[in-house]
């Protein structure tokens, strides 16, 4: 069998990372690296493509262009530096793209993945939440396979019965509910950084983890979901569920309940999509359900966790708010990281944000006017931002 010609995008994060051990576990021979991304860890970049034999590789800040070229100077790796070098690594040609970059910045390069026709997987949520009809259109025209590489998405494609969608009566998405899950509003008040990056469960970016923390996670996975199924935002629902052992749900319209199960180990869904349609062996920890102590679920507070309610209201709403949306709460991550607001200003500038410009009607057929008007919730985000440390 010829080697799967694999493609990375955003290889140094813990997803790319996670690919990668999957891919040295396989063996010589089993994939094929075309192409690694990375926005700014040129060291990393270069020792992973050394060692797996990448084509190409791309940095998107031109800052350590330098470093990168210096250290790849001997090999016959293609560099290329910028964000216009991430869209070519999605076109080159391969059979499998893990987009994987975070934020909105992935957007581009996960579309030029998709217009291939290829299997891609998505572990980059805010795709669909900036722009889900146009990636949907583009998926549908393509052909391409989108496999969705958050647990609990994937959870659901492995359990949803996709040939006959009237037999389904909703999705259940499942959420730790992070470390806050037992504080009061009013305890919430004084949480540090360090404190939000401490999640009990899962080991993930520093976005990713304070999105969990706040629960605007759970939002965006609630807009994925609704993209990637084709479901109304009635027919999906967030239940708490602190073991993380259940991923998600589906729930039928004859009373059955289909769940998929497995240990709280992000290469279990990378290593579904890297082989798909087939299955492959990950180095996952055997999950015993006599030692788990009990499975238990409960409802999310929604004035405890304002930014999943903020979410499913730019759901209902439609149009750009999902992209306003995501990306006032891209600029106030950012923001709570660097210090500057508190952890309760992070679904306050969102829903800020949102007030502002969420009415406007603004109109998004487009990539351009998509990242317009990212551009414009993050200029008006970044305006609330400032406005609170003048306060």
């Amino acid at each position: 069998m010829a080697a799967k010609r694999l493609t990375i995008l955003g290889s140094t994060g813990s997803i790319g990372q996670n690919t990668l051990d999957l891919v040295r576990r396989a063996g010589e021979g089993a994939f094929d690296i075309v192409a690694l991304t990375a926005h700014s860890n040129a060291n990393q970049l270069a020792e992973q493509a050394l060692e797996f034999g990448a084509k190409f590789v791309a940095l998107a800040s031109e800052e350590n262009a330098g470093i990168l070229k210096t250290l790849l100077r001997d090999s016959n790796v293609e560099i290329g530096v910028g964000p216009d070098a991430l869209v070519e690594a999605g076109k080159r040609s391969a059979d499998f793209v893990m987009a994987s970059i975070i934020g909105s910045a992935g957007l581009e390069p996960t579309l030029a993945a998709i217009e291939q026709g290829i299997h891609v997987g998505l572990a980059n949520k805010e795709c669909l939440v900036c722009a889900g009809e146009l990636v949907m259109t583009a998926v549908a025209q393509s052909g391409s396979t989108l496999l969705p590489i958050d647990s609990e998405h994937n959870a659901i494609f492995q359990v949803l019965d996709q040939k006959q969608p009237e037999s389904v009566k909703r999705l259940i998405l499942t959420a730790s509910g992070g470390p806050f899950l037992d504080r009061t509003p009013a305890e919430m008040y004084n949480i540090t950084v360090s404190d939000a990056l401490n999640h009990p469960i899962w080991s993930m970016g520093a976005k990713i983890t304070i999105d969990s923390a706040s629960m605007m996670n759970k939002g965006l996975e609630l807009i994925e979901a609704s993209h990637l199924f084709g479901r109304k935002s009635g027919e999906i629902d967030v239940i708490i569920h602190p073991q993380s052992i259940i991923h998600s749900m589906v729930e039928y319209v004859d009373g059955s309940y289909l769940a998929q199960l497995g240990s709280p180990d992000m290469r279990t869904p990378i290593a579904y999509a890297l082989a798909y349609p087939a299955r492959m062996s990950a180095p996952v920890p055997k999950l015993d359900l006599t030692q788990t102590g009990g499975l238990t679920f409960f409802e999310p507070d929604l004035e405890q966790f304002p930014a999943l309610k903020l979410a499913r209201e730019a759901l209902n709403t439609g149009g750009a708010a999902t992209n306003i949306l995501n990306a006032a709460n891209e600029v106030a991550v950012a923001a709570f990281l660097d210090k500057k607001i508190g952890f309760l200003d992070i679904a306050s500038i969102a829903e800020k944000t949102l007030d502002k410009l969420g009415r406007a009607n603004l109109a998004q057929s487009d990539l351009a006017s998509v990242l317009a008007i990212d551009e414009q919730a993050r200029i008006t985000a970044t305006e609330s931002i400032q406005g609170l440390s003048r306060s």
